[in-house]
């Protein structure tokens, strides 16, 4: 049994520069706080999770059509395609 990859997922890159590495771009503007961090594949901004309050690393994909995050969490290294609904 193979496991199906989304066409997002397996055509990235190496991963870009993080935005920053003091926590989620948009919070850190906003004053508010964050539960966990994604950073984007597509451009390297640093959001907030979505059951952060403010959900940017979600809301930064429906505004800019880059379609896969990963964990910006130390040790986990996990993929999610917002288009594909699927992780890898």
């Amino acid at each position: 049994m193979t496991s199906a990859v989304c066409q997002h997922i397996a055509e990235l890159g190496p991963d870009p520069t993080p935005s920053t590495l003091d926590g989620c771009e948009d919070c850190l503007a906003q004053d508010t706080g964050w539960v966990h961090l994604r950073l984007c594949l597509a451009c390297g901004k640093v959001g907030c999770c979505d059951s952060s309050p403010e959900k940017h690393a979600s809301r930064h994909a429906a505004g800019s059509g880059h379609p896969v995050i990963r964990s910006f969490e130390p040790g986990e290294n996990w993929r999610w395609c917002f288009v594909d609904q699927t992780s890898a």
